[in-house]
């Protein structure tokens, strides 16, 4: 599993012209998936995910986590996340799941992060067209991949 993950002031998705989900003060969660990917997988990035601590305590140090501010948070798949461009101009999206195994884990992904956060969270759908909106606050951007547990 890979994933951005952006601080956000507020954030939402629209499909088919119609806003999916919105947050506000939070995280997006930009999600792709490997066939090769597993429930230790989702339980160690949702883990990692909820307890970043990436939001400013009172001395202006990112030292709290999404929980510690009751924060939401937006999951949005997106497997051009594994995207290679070591050969031509056309990216390969190989390491992808297909959707048939990459839709179960996206929607276990979802429900480890609702209960790890302990309140619901927004999503996307996977496989469509989105239209993402967001406020990065600080910016602040980090990616994480499971297979390196980083």
């Amino acid at each position: 599993m890979r994933a951005v993950i952006q601080r956000v002031s507020e954030a939402s998705v629209i499909i088919n012209g119609q806003v999916r989900g919105a947050i506000q003060k939070g995280l997006v969660v930009l999600l792709a998936l490997e066939e090769t990917d597993t429930p230790e997988d989702i339980e160690w990035l949702s883990g990692k995910v909820v307890r970043l601590r990436v939001f400013n305590d009172d001395q202006g140090l990112m030292n709290r986590s999404i929980q510690e501010v009751q924060g939401d948070l937006l999951l949005i798949s997106q497997f051009t996340l594994f995207a290679s461009t070591k050969k031509g101009n056309r990216p390969s999206y190989s390491r992808a799941a297909r959707p048939e195994i990459a839709v179960p884990l996206y929607q276990a992904f979802a429900r480890k992060l609702a209960q790890d956060l302990g309140k619901p969270i927004q999503t996307g759908e996977f496989g469509a067209d989105m239209k993402v909106t967001l406020v990065n606050d600080g910016p602040v951007t980090i990616i994480m991949d499971s297979r390196n547990n980083e």
